[in-house]
């Protein structure tokens, strides 16, 4: 039996409410599950504390709940803790990885983490694509069909200042796979530009050579420069558990991105201004949305009308998600007015996650200026400092040193970026985020490795258990396990994978209460214990495995 889905329904018929949100108490002296009183207040026009006085007496007490009573605004539940407890763990036990899930049938694209070609990844990138991962995780636990997309800039303005600049001023330097050099050249082109403005007549020629691709010299230098740059990015993306099912590029939406701008003008939806071609959103509040530049080239604008075109018409979708910079916001919200106004049928199936800035101590990145940390470099500082830590617990070999300071250093670095609120702006601390104890990935890691220690010691195999008592931390940790599966729901419904990243640390935080105070092998309870140790360690590892984070069995 499933005694919150039954709470919920129960409640479900005696209000008459179609939603029915449980909220678990801090201190299980209030109960195992309270409800708010407070939505049904306002229509039956009663104080909530006069409404939860009657539910208390109207509800018939069903087998699995002890005592029903009226606290205030709240109704509050006390289930028969042992029947709940072995329902809960035999459930978790069962369904191990599947535990959680639920069913929702949809095909989803998520697009995130475009990365530009011919620029620096760096810190700001890791948030995108952690946060793209995780929501498509999640959204993948529903039973929904997923598609990772990722949409990246090969060519425009920056890759023309790249190309510019090498064929400039660095023309005899070798051509290496190497994301630094490469973000070099481009900061380097920005320098250059900014004392010497005038220069920009050049990069304008050579875009425009570019787009034409008429000039064969430059057309295989931005092939081979694309190559190496793509080719960086994806040992990062494998590092950070990240994987794509369809690369959009900017190259190969041009042509119709072109086509569905004078589209637009044959339709007097955009028009022609000083040469330019341009889409009016004053009215609503949007400005003016620029489509093609005064000498025909295309902008990002037109690029992502024909994307987002191509991504329903030729996938099939039902829904696409937009995970993109904060910055982006006026962009996003032009794309989606014009896909209104052009009635493009899919116009209200698109939907915007921003992405706010990831800020160093010291202030704002730039991949323009270099003031930012390149991946290559972060991860190396990182697995350094983790690798000093792991030796001073334990000597391991090269290669499992290697192995287990790479988990540590993901999880510090996806969990800090995934447990704020995506539009909140992050200010990096390597430090803090790197430290095993606190709201950290390398103190879940801790968690989680203490946990499958305590099951590797005991010899106790037993899969039955009898409880004969249970303690008020124990009680605490099985109320939250039980409520794994509404977790994610929520997660699911509100996109935001901070919800289970606090859930995960608040689980680890209550099992760690739980190990300090009660011992579990050689007692009477080791049957008990043990199952719940492993049902925690289930739905942590089910909690990071949705963070795109990987456990490991030793700390």
């Amino acid at each position: 039996m499933d005694f919150q889905k039954e709470l919920i329904n129960l409640l479900k018929r005696e209000t008459k409410l179609k939603e029915i949100k449980l909220e678990i108490p801090h201190d299980t002296r209030l109960g195992d599950f309270a409800f708010p009183c407070f939505e049904l207040s306002k229509e039956k026009k009663k104080s909530p504390f006069l409404i939860s006085q009657e539910l208390a007496k109207s509800i018939k007490k069903p087998i699995f709940i002890s005592q029903i009573i009226s606290n205030g605004p709240y109704l509050n539940f006390f289930l028969d803790i042992n029947k709940f407890a072995q329902e809960t763990l035999n459930k978790i036990q069962i369904k191990k990885q599947d535990y959680g899930k639920f069913v929702k049938k949809e095909k989803v694209m998520v697009e995130f983490s475009q990365a530009n070609t011919h620029k620096a990844f760096h810190v700001g990138h890791v948030r995108g694509t952690s946060l793209g991962e995780s929501i498509s995780r999640i959204i993948e636990f529903s039973g929904s069909k997923i598609i990772r997309a990722n949409y990246q800039g090969d060519t425009g303005m920056h890759v023309a200042k790249w190309i510019w600049c090498y064929t400039k001023y660095h023309p005899k330097e070798k051509i290496i796979s190497d994301e630094k050099w490469i973000a070099s050249i481009y900061v380097d082109a920005v320098k250059r530009l900014v004392e010497n403005p005038e220069l920009q007549i050049e990069v304008d020629k050579i875009n425009e050579n570019l787009y034409k691709k008429d000039n064969k010299k430059l057309n295989e230098l931005w092939s081979r420069t694309r190559k190496l740059s793509l080719n960086s990015f994806e040992k990062i993306y494998k590092e950070l558990n990240t994987r794509f099912d369809f690369y959009f590029f900017e190259s190969r939406v041009e042509k119709r991105g072109k086509e569905i701008a004078n589209e637009l003008v044959r339709k007097k939806l955009a028009k022609i201004s000083e040469g330019a071609t341009i889409i009016e959103l004053e009215k609503y509040g949007l400005g003016v949305w620029v489509l093609l530049r005064k000498d025909g080239t295309i902008l990002y604008s037109s690029k992502d009308l024909a994307l987002a075109e191509q991504k329903f018409n030729k996938l099939n979708i039902n829904k696409s998600i937009y995970v993109v910079g904060a910055e982006q916001r006026l962009h996003v919200n032009q794309l989606f007015k014009t896909l209104e106004l052009m009635k493009f049928k899919y116009a209200k199936n698109c939907y915007y996650i921003p992405v706010s800035e990831v800020r160093l101590p010291t202030g704002k990145m730039s991949s323009r200026t270099g003031d930012n940390i390149i991946y290559s470099d972060f991860i190396k500082d990182v697995k350094n400092y983790a690798k000093s830590e792991i030796t001073k617990r334990e000597k391991l070999n090269k290669t499992e040193l290697e192995k287990r300071s790479l988990a540590i250093s993901i999880s510090a670095i996806k969990y800090s970026m995934l447990k704020q609120n995506p539009n909140h702006t992050i200010i990096f601390n390597k430090e803090e985020s790197l430290n095993f104890e606190g709201n950290t990935g390398p103190y879940l890691l801790y968690s989680y490795a203490r946990a499958k220690s305590i099951l590797d010691k005991s010899k106790n195999k037993k899969v039955r258990f009898k409880i004969i008592k249970i303690e008020d931390n124990e009680r605490e940790l099985i109320n939250l396990l039980s409520s794994f599966p509404n977790v994610v729901l929520n997660a699911y419904n509100n996109l935001s994978p901070n919800i289970i990243a606090n859930y995960a640390h608040e689980i680890s935080q209550k099992f760690n209460e739980f190990y300090h105070s009660n011992k579990v092998i050689g007692t009477k309870e080791e049957a008990f214990r043990l199952a719940l140790v492993e049902s925690f360690s289930i739905v942590l590892k089910n909690s990071l495995y949705l963070l795109g984070i990987n456990t490991i069995e030793k700390m």
